[in-house]
Order: structure tokens, then sequence, then C-alpha cells
């Protein structure tokens, strides 16, 4: 079958350094553009993003910083790019939310025009999920081949979230499953641990995912300007964002995560120099860093932090008193 198009439709798709579109950037861009006489013209760049890539993204695509460090910037070859999409409609997989907002924060950055205003979207994605269910009662149907009675009620529901579950175990028994990377399992088994491993593949620390263990079983922030980077080492150069991230508007079991985190790192900062430096937590807040704001919506709580008005006795001067110090009069 050949699509009917009046003009070409580019599908392309991009393998970026993550996926925060306001600055994160592209390391390879791939374009198909059908064209109305059913030809093919494809194009393919390596890109390099002029930041580091994090380890768990090269995991996921294959792209390391090595691989890139002698291909053109987006900005050198973001005129090719805009031409070759020339008066091409644009499609993609999850690209109305991802791809194409990532190449048009690109092509500003490198100062080229590229109007969308007259392109059609096609996001194959949105065709599958919205033709192809994935509520419940579409999953009691595929599964059971039966329709569920009284959705929404507690007990029908949970009723047929278990029978879906047993029906799955049974479809998928001895299917081959291959992940991201290549590797190939079979997944789905009659194994409560099995499947909690293959139902959890984020490997969320906390249940909101703010922070996830990476491949080392090391726990490292999935958000924000330190995204990808382990959370200990981020307290050894940073350690007032332990306090942003107590004081903000996260989750309190996300909060929970971080604090014992924390309370670990200081006991074995504690540990390390014979006892010198006072273990804390979130409950000991005259020892906590200085919180400061890092914007978005996560703001410290107004009037900052309370400290307690007893008159504590000082206690030795320590390596992050002294770049806190260096910090604040920047010398």
């Amino acid at each position: 079958m050949i699509l009917n198009l009046k003009r070409p439709l580019a599908f392309f798709d991009l393998e970026t350094t993550g996926v925060n579109v306001a600055s994160d950037r592209i390391v390879e861009i791939s374009i198909l553009k059908a064209m109305p006489d059913g030809r093919e013209l494809v194009k393919t760049l390596r890109i390099n993003p002029e930041m580091l890539i994090p380890l768990s993204s090269s995991l996921l695509h294959g792209i390391y910083d090595e691989d890139i460090k002698d291909a053109p910037t987006f900005k050198q070859v973001a005129q090719e790019i805009a031409d070759f999409l020339m008066e091409a409609d644009l499609a993609g997989y999850n690209s109305n939310k991802f791809d194409i907002p990532v190449l048009m924060e690109e092509f500003l950055r490198a100062g080229v025009n590229f109007d969308i205003e007259n392109r059609k979207f096609v996001d194959v994605q949105n065709i599958f999920h919205q033709m192809e269910q994935r509520t419940l009662k579409a999953a009691y149907k595929f599964y059971c081949d039966r329709t569920l009675e009284n959705a929404h009620s507690a007990e029908a529901d949970v009723r047929a979230t278990y029978e879906v579950l047993i029906a799955q175990v049974q479809r998928y028994e001895g299917v081959e499953w291959e992940d991201k990377s290549g590797n190939k399992s079979i997944p789905v088994k009659n194994d409560v641990d099995v499947l909690h491993q293959f139902t959890n593949l984020n490997r969320p620390v906390d249940f909101a995912g703010r922070v996830i263990y990476d491949e080392n079983g090391v726990e490292v922030f999935s958000f924000g300007k330190h995204k990808g980077k382990s959370v200990i080492e981020v307290f050894k150069i940073e350690p007032s964002y332990y306090s942003w991230m107590m004081q903000g508007d996260f989750p309190l079991y996300t909060k929970r995560c971080i604090e014992k985190i924390w309370t670990d790192y200081r006991n074995a900062q504690s540990n390390n120099r014979g006892g010198n430096v006072k273990a804390s937590g979130a409950s000991n807040v005259a020892s906590q860093p200085k919180s400061k704001s890092y914007g978005g919506n996560n703001k410290p709580q107004s009037g900052g932090q309370h400290f307690s008005k007893a008159k504590e006795k000082s206690g030795p001067i320590t390596d992050d008193m002294l770049k806190s110090l260096q910090d604040k009069f920047k010398k």
C-alpha cells in the first residue's frame, strides 16, 4: 500500500541526551521522507550536542561521547535539515510531545527559521493508543475475552485485574521479549519475583520516579539540572540541593527516600572523619545546608528554615563549612 500524499511526509526520530525538551540536545536525527510518487529519501546525521551525554541515555541509544566528538553541531547542519524538510508534513512516534518540540528548540537555538504553521503532524503513537485502548475494560476483553460489568466498582475492577494477570501469565508463557538494548529474555513467568522485575524496569527509588537506580544500583536523579547524576555526588558538591528538595513541593515518600540517602551520607562522613562531623537527617535542621531557590514549581517554603532558638555549642570547622563560605564570598 502506498500512502495517499499530497506533499512529502517526513517520518523522523531523534536520539537525545535526555528527555527534557528545554535543555537536552540531539545526538542523532534520522529522517525518512515519503514522497507523493512513492519514492523514499533518507537522511541520518550524528550530531555533537556540545554537552556530555549521560550514561543512562547512552545505554539506551548506544551513542557515547566518543562517537560524536568529531560530529558537526546542530547549528552547523540546521539549515541542511531545514532544507530537507522543506514543504514536508511531519510524522513520528510520540513526535507531538517530544521529537517536534525538541527539534524546534534546536532550530531556535541555531537561529534557523523553521516554519511549522502550515504543516500537518501525524503521531503514530496517538493512533495506537486511541485505537487500542489501554483501560482495564479493554485489557479484560483482550486477555479474558469477557466484558467487564460494573467497571469502576472497586471489587469488580480488582477481580478483573486478578483474572487479567492470570491470563497474561498463561498467554506469554515462553514468549521471548527484547529490551531497548537488544537483550532478550522470557520476562513473564508464574513467579512474583520475576513479574516484579519486569513491571519495574525503570527501577524507581521513590514511587514518583524522581530518583532511580542506575545500571550499577546507584541512586541517581531523574529530573532537573542534575538528571543522571548520583544523588550522593550532588550532595557532595551542592549540599543545599538537599534542603531545597526537603522544602519543595515533592511527594512525602520522595522526601523520605532523599532523607535516608542524606542521613546515610552524613553518617558515612562522620565515620570517615572519626566522629568529628555530626550525622544529620532532616530532623536535625540546624546542621542542614542553607537552602536556595532553584526555580520551577518546587520552591522552598516561605520564610526559609526555622532554626531552634536554643543556643548550640559550636562544632569543629568542616570541609562543607569552608566550601559554603567560599561559595558565598566567591573566593
